[in-house]
């Protein structure tokens, strides 16, 4: 296919080994990559944005593969995205990518994801886009995921990329011969149990650490045909997992059984 001008960012920081194998990856099948990614880890950050203080970016085209050009930011992931398609950019992108994420984005931990936020910027803004997540923190052979996300990426481009649609890929921490099929997947929904953690300074203080341990509620109804696997249980099973998603959030349950508003009002 002809060369596609790409756009790439994540919520890991420009020194992680994802986004390097994923632009890697980009500039070895031709095409022309541009990352700007944060210049330190931003994970979990949402889709937040810088406000209070300015953004600064450094070139930083010497930890990528050649003909690759980079800024590092000093930003959330969201911002990267904003300052790449209004600013860094010379010509608007054919497609924007964020990852490979270090650890999986699945069900509801989408809503907290730095890396699926820079994604569906691009998709705010009207650009095709795909988020890409390696679903294993310890994980660090990114190579499979980066080919497979490339791909999917240049397969829905040829077939016509649909107006407002964020891909969301999940590949299982396999080597490329051992991943199962790729699958159209629902998502989720994933709770957490003991979130936080009450700790003692050594000044005795009491200080709160964000933890938790994931609960998936497999039973709980989603959105999406029911024929569809939900995403955790596809990727437990080895397959890789796509989600289409949206950044339309308007509740879906049925407006008629609500009160009227004028109702409300007092």
């Amino acid at each position: 296919m002809a060369p596609l001008r790409l756009l790439i960012s994540n919520d890991d920081g420009v020194f992680a080994d994802g986004i390097q194998a994923l632009a890697a990856e980009a500039v070895s099948r031709g095409h022309q990559v541009t990352v700007v990614c944060p210049d330190q880890e931003r994970s979990a950050t949402g889709h937040g944005l810088t406000l209070q203080s300015p953004l600064r970016a450094e070139r930083a085209d010497e930890l990528f593969a050649p003909g690759v050009k980079a800024w590092a930011c000093s930003g959330t992931p969201s911002d990267c995205v904003k300052l790449a398609l209004f600013r860094l950019l010379e010509e608007p992108p054919d497609l924007v990518l964020s990852g490979i994420n270090h650890g999986p984005n699945l069900g509801t931990d989408v809503l907290y994801s730095g890396t699926v936020a820079a994604a569906m910027e691009g998709t705010i803004e009207g650009f095709p886009a795909l988020a890409v997540s390696s679903a294993d923190f310890q994980w660090r052979h990114f190579q499979p995921a980066a080919a497979l996300a490339l791909t999917v990426a240049e397969s829905m481009h040829r077939a016509g990329w649909p107006e407002g649609l964020l891909l969301n890929l999940n590949v299982p921490p396999l080597p490329a011969a051992e991943i199962g099929p790729l699958s159209w997947c629902r998502t989720a929904v994933r709770r957490y149990v003991d979130q936080f953690d009450k700790r003692v300074d050594p000044r005795g203080r009491t200080y709160y650490w964000l933890a938790g341990e994931v609960a998936n509620d497999l039973d709980a109804q989603v959105a999406g045909p029911a024929d569809w696997p939900i995403d955790v249980t596809w990727i437990d099973g080895g397959g890789a997992s796509l989600t289409p998603l949206q950044p339309e959030l308007l509740w879906r349950g049925q407006a008629q059984g609500l009160p009227a508003a004028e109702t409300l009002g007092g």
